[in-house]
């Protein structure tokens, strides 16, 4: 079934592939004058060069997305291909991510996808992260990787993305910069950066930015305080040092989900019933981190990371008193206080034997966290304050990951690359809440896989090449997908999936611009699937055998002077690939804790098409404008199919004005997104047991800002 689905986006990405080499080919033999084409490094794979690695990987540069508020990243990685980014127009919740559908089922946060920061970890040894502390104001590019070689990374890569703050360059600088736009957004921030006269002084980027709104729903105002500083030391004996601090505090209402009547009703409500739980979260977290690089010689390299962080969450739920007169119940208030820290040890070798790259290392993580449950009333009834302890426990985690990687050019025109990871995770949880009616908890447990990869890439021309991949893949549940099972206590016989990852692919950079395709499939078994989530509380379970199949391709190209254009189309074919049995209910046998899911249904929460195209003139000063298009196939609300958010097209617009003289440089900008004021669902809760599946987007809305820096 998924084969015969796959046919035509494979054939129209095998003709791709064919155009690109023909394009190449013509390039090369019908221009009459060299064409010198710019290198894009790639740090994401730990290789050297954007056209060398066999992989899909892209990289953003922030330049080019200058034209926004600079809120989250919906803003700046839009078409990427693979990668579903859906903003839930909701701050207490983050983004919802997914990598050729790997963390869709997240009702939060990030899952099944590699976050870093500059270097630095933003996802947990059990691989739950956020991007709520990455900071665009300061940002300099993000990449994004996609298919078997994520695995390099370990537990829970079915992406990885790594973002970079901008390294301080020339004379010490300040900028002051407001934005405003539709619901009383707001954000100021300001940047103070400067370069290092002396190898012993630092270059520096230092950025704190304030954001409010009021929200496009009701009850789903924010606040968000962000700051980041960045010191770079470039020192006489050829290391580099990078020392990052990071804070951010968070204050968000939570508007939840709505029936489809509801979303076709009033988008914008919140359902009534739901008002009186005032449903919000608290966010506080700083962390550091600290990179050191050093060449021994012209063959040997050294790099170190170390990090530590802290993270405070308190999140008021909607869950009825009634609910929580259950003894085993863990009440209607998290509140978790969360220690982690861990390094990255690695060594590169370089033609240790002929036309050879060897790295190897160590990576260290661990996280210990004190979590808490409160009742969310007091003994008036009154909800949305904190009442009396339910749940008490610690939870602690780690992984100790060797890796090896090596790249061997072993002809002319042919590179063999290879990978291999331990990846082991290790989960212990001590309860001390012991009541009436509610034993201990407590347990343990381990998981550990080998994470072996391989790639062919054969340079077809200087400037085209392709590649054929393969690696294993592994992904633990997260601590909070373990914390309610079907019987209320830590689900600790939820098991860890594993993938067989397959991909094809073919890139092009050339006077016709960059070209991207592949072709993938990834087989899982045990993928950890939502089993319903009902009022607030989400659980999982394990679906014996998952298939995804499926192709991209991406093109961009400076057309003239500072006219570029991009385009992009995703496809896939995410299905269960075997019957998955129902959890039985005891107390009531005809109404099943999670149904059976039957053989062929589609995952949720992934759509099977989306496409990208953008048209934008760019240049360093003077007008600048943007015109982009975005499309987004339906995406199924459960496993049973039963309904779908309807597929939809938006269009943005942006326009500009850049402004420089002497030490003085003055930026504006206006931007309209949703230009036809669409009526379409942003993300879906997948398996939301009260029906309440859809997170309704913003129609018709706008932004305008207003920077000024000066040069010291």
């Amino acid at each position: 079934m998924a084969s015969k689905a796959l046919n035509r986006p494979v054939q129209m990405t095998l003709l791709g592939l064919a155009a690109s080499i023909c394009q190449s080919l013509y390039a090369e033999t019908g221009s009459t004058e060299p064409v010198l084409l710019p290198v894009i490094t790639i740090e994401v794979a730990r290789t050297d060069a954007w056209l060398n690695t066999p992989a899909s990987v892209y990289r953003i540069e922030a330049k080019d997305n200058q034209n926004n508020i600079g809120v989250n990243l919906t803003e700046t990685l839009q078409g990427v291909p693979g990668l579903q980014l859906n903003n839930r127009e909701n701050y207490a919740q983050d983004l919802q991510l997914s990598m050729r559908g790997y963390g869709a089922r997240s009702t939060f946060g990030v899952r099944g996808i590699r976050l870093y920061v500059d270097g630095i970890p933003a996802t947990m040894p059990d691989g739950q992260g956020q991007t709520s502390n990455i900071d665009l104001s300061s940002l300099d590019h993000i990449e994004v990787l996609g298919g078997p070689f994520s695995s390099l990374y370990g537990n829970s890569s079915g992406g990885a993305i790594l973002t970079t703050t901008k390294e301080g360059t020339g004379k010490d600088s300040i900028e002051l910069g407001y934005s405003g736009g539709s619901h009383n957004k707001s954000r100021a921030d300001v940047i103070l950066q400067g370069g290092a006269d002396k190898a012993s002084e630092p270059s520096y980027v230092v950025s704190s930015s304030y954001f409010d709104a009021d929200g496009y729903r009701e009850h789903s105002g924010a606040k968000k305080l962000l700051s980041n500083a960045k010191l770079t030391w470039d020192l006489d004996d050829g290391s580099k040092v990078n020392w990052i601090v990071n804070h951010v505090d968070i204050n968000a209402d939570d508007p939840q989900g709505l029936t489809r009547a509801q979303w076709q009703e009033n988008p914008k409500q919140q359902v009534p019933f739901l008002k009186q739980f005032d449903v919000r979260k608290e966010i506080a977290q700083t962390q550091t981190g600290l990179t050191w690089s050093k060449p021994l010689n012209d063959q040997h390299e050294l790099y170190v990371m170390a990090y530590m962080g802290q993270r405070d969450v308190v999140q008021y739920q909607s869950i009825p008193g009634s609910a929580q007169a259950n003894p085993r119940h863990a009440g209607g208030v998290i509140d978790f206080s969360r220690d982690y820290y861990g390094t990255d040890l690695r060594w590169t070798g370089k033609d240790l034997l002929p036309n050879t790259r060897l790295t190897a290392g160590l990576a260290f993580d661990s996280m210990d966290e004190d979590r808490k449950g409160y009742e969310n009333f007091d003994a008036g009834g009154n909800y949305g304050v904190k009442g009396n302890l339910r749940r008490d426990e610690n939870n602690t985690l780690w992984n100790l990951d060797p890796y090896v990687q090596a790249s061997w050019i072993f002809l002319p025109v042919w590179t063999f690359d290879a990978g291999l990871r331990y990846s082991n995770v290790h989960y212990e949880s001590k309860d001390h809440y012991i009541a009436a009616g509610n034993g201990d908890d407590s347990g343990k447990t381990d998981y550990d896989k080998v994470l072996p990869s391989a790639a062919f890439s054969w340079a077809i021309t200087p400037n085209v090449s392709s590649y054929l991949s393969y690696a294993k893949g592994f992904e633990t549940p997260t601590f909070t997908e373990m914390a309610y099972s079907a019987n209320d206590g830590m689900n600790f016989n939820l098991q860890p999936a594993s993938s067989d990852n397959y991909e094809l692919g073919l890139k092009a950079q050339n006077a016709w611009g960059n070209f991207t395709a592949a072709v993938f499939r990834s087989k899982t078994h045990n993928d950890i699937v939502s089993a319903g989530t009902m009022d607030g509380r989400a659980t999982y379970r394990n679906a014996d055998k998952t298939v995804r199949d499926g192709a991209e391709v991406s093109w961009n190209k400076q057309l003239w002077r500072d006219l570029k254009a991009e385009a992009s189309y995703s496809y896939i074919d995410a299905v269960f690939d075997a019957f998955v049995a129902e959890i039985p209910n005891p107390a009531d046998p005809n109404n099943p804790k999670a149904p059976s899911i039957a053989s062929g249904n589609a995952i949720p929460g992934i759509a099977k098409n989306q496409a990208f195209a953008a048209l934008g003139w760019q240049p360093e000063t003077g007008f600048n404008a943007g015109l982009d298009v975005r499309y987004m196939d339906q995406v199924y609300v459960d496993d049973a199919n039963s309904d779908a958010a309807p597929s939809y097209t938006v269009i943005s617009a942006n326009a500009g004005y850049v402004w420089a003289q002497a030490d003085w440089k003055v930026r504006t900008y206006v931007r309209a997104d949703n230009l036809l004021d669409k009526h379409y669902v942003g993300s879906v809760i997948v398996n939301d047991s009260n029906g309440r599946y859809f997170e309704p987007a913003d129609g018709l809305n706008w932004s305008a800002g207003l920077s000024v820096s000066k040069a010291f």
